[in-house]
């Protein structure tokens, strides 16, 4: 390849590379960073990068070649810690050429074609994080039963859902409604010696937006000011519709006379 090819290759790899971490839940500092230590390692006379939320772009100057700018829009976010663990090991790889740019651009999809728990394995995980945070905020072992079948119903409704290709604030709106209406049919045909709030607390606690709120502190200490409101403008919308969803049903139980 010629000079200018090889810049352009160096460029489009950096992007799609923040792209995926981005994609995979990383936060908008990492992703600038390790885009300009790639791009750095070249000895551009500039680097610029601008990440947000939902934007990946980086430009390029030298002498030698002309400006060039690359940008990448992101629609779809999720949390894969082993991928951006694995991008972070490619990195630094890279940058101590110990792979070559072909070779790094192959280990990267690679990384992007990492396959994630099956929806089982997810749904179990999530079940039994549901029923241990009932046990936290006073359940016994009955609550545990219940918030352990509500989080695993709840989540296979929302990778139902997510397949759709939903909005996702419309999802978790949803699946809460779900939790919700469970919630109801308890007050209304159970004893009323389970504690409903220990079971409505476990099973909504995976649904939280922990990392977009963490991360929107994160880039906002880091003088992130635009991505920092962003994440936590998506967590405020987030919980709002958390609340929504459980509220609404929970309020007709009350109508209804529901032991909630």
């Amino acid at each position: 390849m010629d000079c200018i090819k090889d810049y352009e290759a160096v460029l489009a790899f950096a992007v799609n590379l923040g792209e995926i971490m981005l994609k995979s839940g990383a936060e908008t500092y990492r992703v600038e960073d390790t885009i300009c230590r790639i791009l750095s390692h070249h000895n551009f006379d500039k680097v610029d990068t601008f990440v947000t939320p939902t934007v990946v772009m980086a430009t390029i100057k030298n002498k030698e070649i002309p400006n060039s700018t690359t940008l990448t829009r992101i629609k779809n976010r999720s949390t894969r810690m082993d991928k951006i663990e694995l991008i972070n090991q490619l990195s630094r790889n890279y940058v101590e050429e110990k792979l070559s740019l072909e070779e790094a651009v192959a280990t990267l999809k690679e990384i992007d074609h990492t396959p994630a728990y099956s929806k089982r394995t997810i749904a179990l995980a999530t079940a039994f994080s549901s029923a241990f945070f009932s046990l936290m905020f006073n359940g016994g072992p009955f609550e545990f039963i219940f918030a352990f079948f509500i989080g695993f119903g709840a989540c296979m409704v929302q990778s139902h859902l997510k397949s759709k290709e939903i909005v996702n604030y419309l999802v978790l709106f949803m699946v809460s409604l779900f939790i919700g209406s469970i919630m109801v049919l308890l007050s209304l045909c159970v004893d009323p010696i389970l504690d409903l709030e220990a079971i409505v607390i476990g099973s909504i606690m995976p649904l939280v937006p922990g990392l977009a709120f963490t991360n929107g502190i994160r880039d906002t200490i880091g003088d992130e000011l635009l991505s920092g409101m962003s994440r936590l403008a998506e967590a405020v919308f987030i919980a709002v519709a958390i609340a929504a969803g459980v509220g609404i049903p929970m309020s007709v139980g009350l109508y209804l006379g529901g032991a909630l």
